[in-house]
């Protein structure tokens, strides 16, 4: 092979998905190849123009407009256009013009499918682009082989381990203890009318309800069951029984099937499926006194969420159960607060805002919190209580490992501690006399949500304000122009854009520059349609069914999403691992090449969505 084509190969080599190639296959590639040179502003292709040739680009760039003239992407050095004309009978779909001088490499139509047809994985990167490949490089990895449990793929009635145990409404207490020491169960179900459910008992009633308060044995059981306890289908996954068990801080759960008993559901079920500690995590943080013993347990949420990544859960899968143990810490320095202050002197609802409002926390996190009262709330009566119980719980998240972050957006802060009628005077404020100051608050704010306490008057709130910020079109401008501001590191050519210089030097910022471009976005279109929803998944869900935003667009943002999210947290568990701490920061080169192509695809939608947003919202000229 001449020098020059053994140039040509290993330029071939060093680009996705020739890489893919077999090294005597991409050898002989060159030979088949013809060059071509097009000067700046040359036009191409055009749509429905012939074209029998996959363009490769070796120097310069090109841009890609559809039919109507929307820019759909920029291309650069190892990249290719003339895709889909490959699929379309050899007839181009949109207008490639050059950027500056460019040279390119052009592979024939036939060798082109030839090389389709004999390798897969090269046949794979050409027939999806853009948010289609996204998406299929998704179910890629969600469907590759683990050999832990996919807590998402395991249904509930797959734990079931045997037939129910329940007794008779009408048995005593006694009958219970004898059938849970017969059978070896630790819980039975009350029942009425065949399998209709009554209640719950546990061998933790039989302790506290009946030995400890020294109750006959001759009592009906009913008198020492939970009535009307939590229940899960069995068509559920075991991630929401988890949830839910951990969320409740319960170890028993009975399925149900059209109000029927079917079955039961203990925390052993779980754990013998998968080696989580999050139930016990959340039980045990609920019976500790002191924020240092809670530490303890905090400590071992990276642990935890390591065990999450590397047993195939989703990020949304993950950030759920890493904020139900902040919820969980929350609660109880709440309950030790209120022990030490004595009961609070009106009712109130604690709120967690950002990544714990939206529930998408991860290894590291800071909190934001605020409390709202009931409008009997006086400043000069109450003020000093809430304060004293603002200050306790604030200070023991900081202590436990949930930081004070730079904004001083927690219930310390005097401005974060009001009354129903004045958080609505302020969401009011924002909403019809929006300044930048504002928008960093609502940035905050609007992922609001009820952790403890009286959450009826949260619900109030959240059903006006939303209201609101559906019906003020400047307002929304705003946020857009706000959402703007947040750049997706990806470059003219679609490279990566990295932070330049510092202690971050070379790496790429998932949380600020991925993350939370995609946060903003669905922010914006559920506020856009009074959409309730705070979780980003459950926002960009919901909003596929408004104008918006395309079905489309919202399946490719939260491709998107999870793709970065995923990213973002295997980085972490990566530094784990490790024995570093956690960041945010990742370079590119860590990832395998498909990772680095899907994360580009990724950036691409998120772009191409925020250029749309100017469009469905207009412009403010604030």
């Amino acid at each position: 092979m001449s020098i020059e084509l053994e140039e040509i190969a290993d330029f071939l080599k060093q680009h996705h998905p020739f890489d893919l190639l077999p090294d005597d296959v991409i050898e002989s590639l060159p030979k088949r190849l013809t060059a071509r040179y097009f000067r700046a502003g040359t036009k191409v292709l055009s749509p429905e123009e012939q074209c029998l040739n996959l363009y490769i680009i070796r120097t310069g760039g090109t841009e890609t407009r559809d039919p109507d003239g929307q820019l759909l992407g920029r291309l650069s050095e190892g990249e290719c256009f003339g895709v889909r004309a490959m699929f379309r009978n050899g007839r181009a779909a949109n207008n490639i013009t050059t950027l500056e001088d460019s040279l390119c490499y052009l592979l024939p139509e036939k060798d082109f499918h030839d090389l389709a047809g004999k390798y897969p994985q090269f046949n794979y990167f050409f027939a999806q682009m853009g948010g289609d490949r996204l998406r299929s490089g998704m179910q890629m990895i969600e469907s590759r082989d683990d050999d832990q449990l996919k807590l998402m793929s395991v249904k509930v009635e797959e734990l079931i381990a045997r037939d129910l145990v329940s007794i008779d409404a009408n048995a005593t207490i006694l009958d219970a203890g004898k059938l849970m020491c017969a059978e070896q169960v630790s819980c039975l179900l009350v029942t009425q009318n065949g399998n209709e459910i009554s209640g719950i008992i546990t061998d933790r009633d039989l302790r506290n309800r009946v030995i400890a308060e020294a109750r006959s044995y001759d009592a009906p059981v009913t008198s020492i069951m939970t009535a009307n306890p939590i229940s899960i289908h069995p068509d559920d996954y075991a991630f929401d029984a988890l949830l839910t068990m951990t969320r409740n801080n319960i170890r028993h759960l009975p399925v149900l099937k059209d109000g029927k008993a079917v079955g039961m559901i203990t925390t052993n079920n779980l754990l013998a499926r998968q080696s989580l500690s999050a139930v016990y995590m959340a039980g045990k943080i609920s019976k500790l006194n002191d924020p240092g013993d809670i530490a303890t347990v905090i400590a071992q949420v990276p642990e935890l969420l390591s065990h999450l990544i590397e047993a195939g859960a989703t990020s949304q899968n993950a950030g759920h159960i890493v904020t139900t143990l902040a919820d969980a810490t929350t609660t109880r320095l709440l309950q030790l607060a209120e022990a030490k202050l004595g009961p609070p002197p009106v009712p109130y609802v604690w709120m967690a805002g950002g990544s714990q409002g939206r529930q998408e926390q991860t290894a590291i996190s800071v909190q934001n919190n605020c409390l709202m009262f009931d409008d009997a709330y006086s400043p000069d009566a109450h003020g000093a209580y809430f304060k004293a119980l603002a200050d306790f719980v604030c200070d023991g998240l900081n202590e436990i490992g949930y930081v004070f972050g730079s904004g001083d957006m927690t219930a310390k802060n005097d401005q974060w501690r009001q009354s129903a009628e004045n958080w609505l005077n302020d969401f009011n404020k924002w909403i019809e006399q929006p300044d930048p100051t504002s928008l960093m608050q609502c940035c905050v704010w609007f992922d609001l949500r009820p952790v403890h306490g009286t959450t009826s008057l949260f619900d109030d709130l959240q059903r006006i304000i939303v209201s609101r910020a559906k019906d003020n079109r400047i307002f929304q401008a705003v946020l857009v122009n706000n959402a703007m501001s947040h750049h997706v590191p990806l470059g003219f050519f679609k490279n990566f854009v990295m932070i330049r210089g510092g202690e971050h030097d070379s790496k790429l910022d998932l949380k600020n520059n991925g993350v939370l471009p995609i946060v903003d976005l669905a922010r914006i279109h559920a506020l856009a349609n009074g959409v309730n929803e705070v979780n980003t998944f459950e926002r960009l869900r919901a909003v596929k069914a408004f104008p918006s935003i395309s079905k489309q667009g919202a399946s490719d943002l939260l491709d998107a999403f999870e793709f970065i999210s995923i990213t973002r947290l295997k980085h972490q568990v990566r530094q784990i691992r490790q024995g570093n701490s956690p960041d945010n920061f990742l370079q590119p080169e860590s990832l395998s090449a498909f990772e680095r192509t899907h994360l580009k695809d990724a950036f691409s939608v998120v772009k191409n969505l925020q250029s749309a947003l100017e469009g469905a919202f207009g412009k403010s000229g604030t």
